[in-house]
């Protein structure tokens, strides 16, 4: 069990879900809030900021390997600076969006991607620290979030084994006694077959943390899965509306949805309960309409039971069904009237 500001995070609470604000407030500070306002109504457990500027990303070039020019991408014939100065949440917006979500009952906290965001974060007192899967292999920055002592949440996207178990020495060796690992598929959006929802109860017993989803999926159907094995943490990007546009809207989930998301990956932990045989309590009542042996004719005292006078209804007040057999060919012991619930008593 972790600890996260107010909230705990765990297989006994239900899944922590962090709407992912990113760049969908489209460099407003008024949708900022209102997507803030959003989340907190559809019962969002956590905000969450990307804290970087343009330089602080990248290189002000657009040519060669700072142009992306794969015609699949969602920010297909851009350059790389320009989508961060586009996506980047100014960091004087951060004090503000942090009070708005915490005044909601939100935690509020963000992904630094350089070590100068972790110093300024550190002035905003941040719960917890969110490393990027793009950041994943940066060392340093994992060092540098873990050296605060706070909770780490690292997304696994894009990493492989040997990877992760650097990523995750690194960040133990420097202080990290708060781990979470989400499971991620870094494309945009990322489809179901491609989600490989089964490592995360394998993340969880190589890594001995707490496990969860970053999911870019459409819709809620993943996160679900995700926590029926085991999954204690869902992220999803969250905007007002897709329609509006925004540089991750398109695989965003909407107010209406991320309400969806909140219910039912609560239900689907409550689900999980325990092993567990036999009636629940709530189950106890029902058992009366199992199957029972009854009698379904008027019976004389001496008359042999068969298969016209007895047999296996509903409701189940008489002996169980697997007692047919034995009472066959044997016969009543008293006159027993239609609709009697058979019991051995009434058996010669």
């Amino acid at each position: 069990m972790i600890k996260i500001g107010h909230r705990q995070v765990g297989a006994d609470s239900a899944p922590l879900v962090i709407a992912e604000m990113s760049g969908n407030h489209n460099q407003s500070l008024d949708r900022a809030l209102a997507i803030v306002d959003a989340a907190a109504q559809a019962g969002a457990h956590a905000l969450k900021l990307q804290t970087y500027t343009a330089d602080t990303m990248t290189l002000d070039l657009d040519e060669g390997e700072f142009h992306i020019s794969d015609p699949d991408s969602l920010w297909a014939d851009t350059s790389l600076y320009a989508l961060y100065q586009q996506a980047h949440t100014p960091w004087e917006w951060h004090g503000p969006i942090f009070e708005r979500a915490r005044a909601r009952g939100m935690l509020a906290f963000s992904s630094p991607f350089d070590e100068t965001a972790i110093d300024f974060l550190e002035t905003l007192d941040v719960p917890a620290y969110k490393i990027a899967s793009f950041e994943n292999t940066d060392l340093p920055l994992i060092r540098r979030a873990a050296a605060t002592g706070k909770p780490l949440i690292i997304s696994t996207g894009m990493a492989s084994l040997a990877e992760l178990e650097l990523s995750v020495s690194t960040a133990r060796e420097a202080g990290c006694r708060d781990l979470i690992l989400l499971k991620c598929t870094s494309t945009y959006p990322a489809t179901p077959q491609n989600t490989h929802l089964r490592t995360i109860p394998h993340l969880r017993e190589l890594f001995g943390c707490e496990v969860g989803l970053s999911d870019h999926t459409m819709g809620v159907g993943a996160a679900v899965a995700a926590v029926a094995l085991g999954a204690t943490v869902v992220e999803k990007h969250f905007t007002l509306s897709r329609a509006e546009g925004g540089v991750d809207a398109s695989f965003s989930l909407e107010p209406t949805e991320l309400a969806s998301l909140v219910t039912e990956t609560e239900r689907a932990w409550q689900a999980l309960g325990q092993v567990r045989y036999g009636p629940t309590v709530a189950e106890r009542k029902s058992m009366v309409f199992r199957r029972s042996l009854y009698v379904t004719r008027d019976l004389v005292a001496g008359e042999v039971f068969s298969s016209e006078n007895v047999r296996a209804i509903r409701p189940g007040l008489g002996l169980p069904p697997r007692h047919l057999e034995a009472i066959l060919g044997r016969k009543a012991r008293q006159p027993i009237k239609r609709g009697t619930p058979l019991a051995w008593p009434l058996v010669d």
